[in-house]
């Protein structure tokens, strides 16, 4: 598997994915890696989302990994339906010791200074700021990277297209989280793509 530091580089925006029925999976990832946003968060907040990994995988060019996984039941569940990377709105001891003992890239959740030195004990060093705009926007992110300058993040929650730049200027982000790309419903694969390629371009 890639690590994670290697995936935040690979496009500045990862789609945040809802599915709600797996026969939009397939279609919506052409559409973004065609747009060039290969790297894919499906979040497991439906009944379809294994499934819908499990479909992405197979779109050649796709890197597919499960969002909103929140204990080791769950992370396993992701890994089996082929997830490549795991991201989790927070930060606990047992999914992260669970994700690194299955050799997982792991992007978990944090909005605290605590949060950030319980993932540093744990050697973890890239971390997803969630959710980015209640938790204070930019500046909170920068107050919150000073002290940390081995960190790096992806800031998600309240992310779109008119600000995302804004927090991509940011040395310490290597991309950024959004669902904007990839609305909930049927794709529409031209539009998609569209809106993939305009996040592609995004200058880090």
């Amino acid at each position: 598997m890639t690590d994670i530091a290697t995936l935040m580089k690979t496009a500045p925006v990862i789609p945040v994915i809802v599915i709600d029925d797996v026969a939009h999976a397939a279609p919506l990832a052409e559409a973004l890696v065609a747009g060039g946003l290969p790297v894919l968060e499906v979040t497991l907040r439906t009944p379809a989302a294994l499934d819908a990994i499990a479909a992405m995988k197979r779109v050649p060019g796709a890197i597919v990994g499960a969002g909103t996984v929140t204990n080791p039941h769950e992370l396993d569940q992701a890994l089996a339906a082929g997830s490549e990377f795991i991201v989790s709105p927070g930060l606990t001891e047992p999914l992260a010791r669970a994700a690194m003992e299955r050799g997982a890239p792991f992007l978990p959740g944090i909005a605290s200074a605590g949060d950030v030195m319980r993932g540093l004990d744990l050697g973890l060093t890239h971390f997803k700021f969630f959710p980015a705009m209640a938790a204070g926007g930019l500046p909170a992110l920068k107050a919150l990277a000073a002290p940390f300058g081995q960190c790096r993040f992806c800031p998600t929650g309240g992310i779109g297209p008119d600000n995302a730049a804004e927090w991509l200027a940011f040395d310490p982000v290597l991309c950024v989280g959004g669902s904007w790309v990839a609305p909930r419903g049927a794709p529409d694969g031209a539009e998609v793509e569209r809106l993939a390629r305009a996040a592609a371009a995004l200058a880090r």
